[in-house]
């Protein structure tokens, strides 16, 4: 990865675009740090620290920029949710599945009803927020209760789609996955500055030394585990028949079909822990500190063993979602019979297509429950070794490690295919 970076900078305009989303993502840090004027900023953080369900989740997945009461304090949770809503209603409404069809067309007006979905969630959220910290005394004292209530939403809102947009234009750069790059960032800030917490307590307690090197150790192996399923792969054969073309023969060439274990990668858990979140919120905007509240924290909220296992099948549906989403065995098949290829020992056509979709399944399950074990496993091992240190657990979780070595990993691919692209551009030349 660092040699292909080398090679990025001494390209000019893989350069200029890496320098420019290098700023973006500044930008976004820096927002993550600027509070909304007029707030307690510290009863933020208390709100967040006491916080077991929707506000921490949510600041988790922001960079902690909630807890910092920040401009961008909604962070990427609003689109999230938005895409989620707007891919399972493509499978509901005939009409939106055909603008997936309709080439560019159809994925700009797909991005536009996921903006505005990502409007309404934006408010929606932003409303809960204000709704849970509004008996807190945080927001404004110096105005009414509903003016101040309403300035915090509109900032709130602004902020999260200013975040939406900066996530866009990095995509539109094609160095990778905006959204993807700014929960990196924010996971590698929050961990940067736990690990400075980490290293103060042990010069302070030297028996915090021997816990800090047992959690790195774990994190070692964790991470070796998420990079070999990460990278993991079947190859399916596929051989091409001679075709007489003219008076040239053609084909007779053996390539295969790589499927990858975890073909969905961070995205499923993601998902899935958004649309947890989602009731949580709702919740907390009706009935917050109520007793509504209270039971669905003590039995459905973070850390309870309901909680698992809807996370778990959640992440089970949305592997399979994603993969369906992603790879179609039916034109794959298509395609190979066009060209003269066939599988060894699998009949063209149809049996293709059965075959490749009984392997998709199959490695897809295997996929989803690596990401279930990686959700949960890694952290309580961490918890373990960490015991009474709270900062470890929350420095690396295992789900943060998982979207850092996917996130990393893709935005290699990225570069290695700018600068194939330059290559094949100065060939022609």
């Amino acid at each position: 990865m660092f040699k292909t970076l080398k090679e990025a900078l001494k390209t000019k305009e893989v350069r200029n675009k890496l320098l420019l989303t290098l700023l973006l993502l500044v930008i976004y840090r820096v927002g993550c740090y600027i509070p909304i004027p007029g707030i307690d900023v510290s009863l933020f953080q208390s709100g967040v620290a006491n916080d077991a369900g929707f506000l921490k989740v949510l600041s988790s997945i922001s960079g902690g920029s909630l807890a910092n009461g920040s401009l961008l304090a909604l962070g990427v949770s609003p689109y999230i949710s938005a895409s989620i809503i707007v891919q399972l209603l493509g499978f509901v409404i005939p009409s939106m599945q055909k603008l997936g069809e309709q080439g560019d067309i159809g994925r700009k007006r797909l991005n536009l009803i996921t903006r505005i979905v990502a409007l309404v969630m934006s408010v929606a959220q932003a409303i809960g927020i204000v709704l849970s910290f509004n008996t807190s005394g945080a927001m404004y004292s110096y105005m009414p209760n509903w003016v101040s209530s309403m300035i915090v939403v509109l900032v709130l809102v602004a902020g999260g789609m200013f975040t939406v947009w900066i996530g866009e234009k990095i995509t539109d750069l094609a160095v990778g996955n905006g959204l993807s790059l700014i929960l990196f960032v924010g996971i590698l800030s929050t961990a940067g500055t736990s690990v400075l917490t980490i290293i103060q307590s042990s010069i302070q307690d030297p028996t915090n030394l021997w816990s800090l090197l047992l959690y790195v150790v774990a994190i070692i192996v964790v991470f070796g585990c998420i990079v070999f399923i990460d990278l993991s792969e079947r190859k399916i054969p596929v051989q091409y028949a001679n075709q007489l073309k003219g008076r040239k023969m053609y084909g007779g060439q053996s390539t295969h079909i790589p499927l990858k274990i975890n073909a969905g990668g961070v995205m499923p858990l993601i998902f899935a822990y958004a649309l947890v979140a989602i009731p949580q919120m709702i919740i907390s905007m009706v009935n917050y500190g109520g007793a509504a509240d209270i039971w669905y924290a003590k039995w459905l909220g973070a850390g309870t063993p309901i909680y698992f296992v809807i996370t778990s099948i959640l992440i089970l549906a949305f592997s399979y979602f994603w993969t369906k989403l992603t790879f179609q065995p039916d034109d794959i098949a298509k395609r190979i019979q066009q060209n003269g290829g066939f599988i060894p020992g699998i009949r063209p056509g149809q049996p293709t297509a059965d075959y490749l979709n009984r392997i998709s399944n199959r490695l897809t399950l295997f996929g989803a429950i690596f990401l279930a074990l990686v959700a949960f496993v890694p952290s309580l091992i961490f918890s373990i070794i960490s015991g009474s240190n709270g900062i470890l657990v929350n420095a690396f979780s295992a789900t943060g490690l998982l979207i850092v070595v996917s996130v990393a990993l893709e935005f290699d691919k990225q570069l290695e295919s700018q600068l194939l692209m330059r290559n094949y551009k100065g060939f022609l030349k």
